[in-house]
């Protein structure tokens, strides 16, 4: 038997999974670690804690599953992107890794838009606006507040692979996880000459890129005895987190997109040509599938938004929950369900942590709108849900807009547990909704782009169409997809009657 691994260093913790060459779940386990706020709006971590959560789970998988060190034949590596990981020449950590979720680098993101002669020549160059939370502001923000530590840098990295590093020895990316970046010629899938000679940045900070499922290296002897394995083991590309998780619900081909209820909400869709929005609305990036790219929503509160109703509103139905055995999302849900589409006028604007497509604007505000004395808790809990799928539905209209073409909808997430809840993204959508076998996410993409470096497979798309399937599907109903339609226009016009009202909010 031949087992591939998926590695994903997210950012509460790595999960690491085991799989058989035909794609069988053989074992999982999970490390958790901590994430540091050392100042407002700053998001660090410490490698150091993703390499030994890595050693620790890789060790209890091949535990529980049973399978010997010689079984495992490659790794793929995901996880969060955007982080920035810099080493000095000796392959030391500088500070501490700088996250996606970090907000202190606006003034770099401006300098990067007015370096790249505006935000359109910027998106001529790598397809994508400069936002926060990117790569490229974070190296600009370490030469301009901390100019010691950028003169001592060597390599910058990000998370997942500094854990190939230390896996491989190799300095290696791949194009997903790279066009994250913002210095990526994602058309050309090579870094972008233009734009870092603009910044004045030398190419040599930057890893090798590679594709998703080519092999960069073998565990060195260290990473085999740390690990519990051997020497004959390939470590792959892999993907970013996003693609990952893409590749895990098979979305390899024209058509297919996914949708992903967690803490954020994400709308991802295939594309086998190259596809940008003038806008920058929504992120093109290249896809885990060779010579592929893919366009990406993002709504920054999902299912967070409803995790967030329940610890600050309902209080006391928690507590009804744990006394009668229930999940209280389910008695939410029950709630929702009770009451009429479109919860009697009222809307809820997802925007607990700002938004990010298609607006782009870290002052939006979440809001219900339309309260009255006749409105519940189910209608707010149904409002909840219904405008989280308002706010994905602005994206994948932004897809078809641009050409893509969007007939398949696979969902994933913790949201997509609830069949209800996949039912008013069927209806919102207007499209059919489907559940997969696999529910395992980026670990599981990872890891069969590992069984393709293995040699299994010849790519990735006959790897998912050789373990994905379908199980479930659910179709829209005419009459409420209308209703949706009807309401949705409303929805759109919220966010930009309040928009300079956010602003003002955000300066008090």
């Amino acid at each position: 038997m031949s087992v591939y691994l998926g590695l994903d260093i997210g950012t509460s913790g790595t999960k690491v999974l085991a799989i058989s060459e035909t794609g069988k779940i053989l074992s999982s386990a999970t490390e958790e670690y901590p994430c540091y706020a050392p100042r407002p709006l700053w998001s660090e971590q410490n490698p150091d804690d993703w390499w030994n959560a890595v050693v620790k789970g890789v060790r209890i998988a091949r535990e529980r599953g049973g399978f010997r060190a010689s079984d495992v034949k490659g790794i793929g590596l995901s996880g969060q992107m955007h982080g920035s990981v810099f080493l000095d020449a000796a392959n030391n950590v500088i500070r501490p890794a700088i996250l996606w979720n970090d907000q202190r680098t606006a003034k770099e993101c401006a300098e990067i838009e007015s370096a790249a002669g505006g935000r359109a020549a910027l998106i001529g160059m790598v397809a994508n606006p400069a936002m926060t939370g990117f790569t490229a502001p974070k190296i600009l923000w370490l030469r301009n507040n901390e100019p010691d530590n950028f003169d001592r840098v060597a390599k910058v990295l990000l998370p997942k692979d500094e854990i190939r590093r230390r896996l491989t020895g190799e300095f290696a990316t791949e194009v997903s996880d790279a066009s994250g970046t913002l210095l990526l010629d994602v058309v050309r899938r090579r870094w972008s000459s233009e734009l870092l000679g603009k910044l004045q940045l030398d190419d040599s900070l930057l890893p090798t890129v590679y594709e998703s499922e080519d092999v960069t290296g073998k565990l060195t002897q260290a990473a085999a005895d740390a690990l519990g394995l051997t020497t004959d083991c390939v470590v792959v590309g892999g993907a970013g987190d996003c693609a990952a998780g893409a590749i895990g619900n098979g979305i390899c081909r024209p058509g297919a997109l996914s949708t992903s209820l967690g803490t954020s909400g994400v709308a991802f869709v295939h594309s086998d040509e190259v596809k940008v929005d003038p806008q920058g609305r929504v992120h093109t990036f290249c896809h885990a599938v060779r010579g592929k790219w893919h366009m990406m929503g993002v709504t920054l509160s999902a299912a967070g938004s409803l995790q967030w109703f329940r610890n600050a509103l309902c209080v006391e139905l928690h507590r009804q929950a744990k006394a009668e055995g229930r999940d209280v999302y389910d008695m939410l849900v029950d709630e929702a369900r009770q009451t009429p589409t479109l919860a009697d006028g009222l809307f809820f604007l997802p925007y607990l942590s700002g938004e990010r497509t298609p607006h782009a604007d870290p002052n939006a505000r979440g809001c219900f709108i339309g309260l009255t004395l006749a409105h519940g808790r189910g209608h707010m809990a149904r409002a909840i849900m219904e405008g989280v799928c308002y706010s994905l539905r602005e994206a994948i209209d932004i897809f078809r807009g641009m050409g893509v073409p969007v007939s398949e909808i696979r969902a994933s997430g913790g949201g997509a547990k609830s069949p209800f809840w996949r039912q008013i993204q069927s209806d919102v959508f207007n499209c059919e909704v489907a559940t997969l076998n696999s529910e395992e996410g980026p670990a599981f993409g990872v890891a069969l782009l590992a069984a393709v470096g293995g040699g299994e497979y010849s790519n990735i798309v006959e790897a998912c169409d050789a373990t994905i399937s379908r199980v479930s599907e659910l179709q829209p109903n005419a009459e409420t997809a209308k209703e949706y339609d009807r309401a949705f226009p409303i929805y759109c016009a919220l966010y930009r009657a309040l928009k300079e009202q956010f602003g003002a909010i955000a300066s008090l």
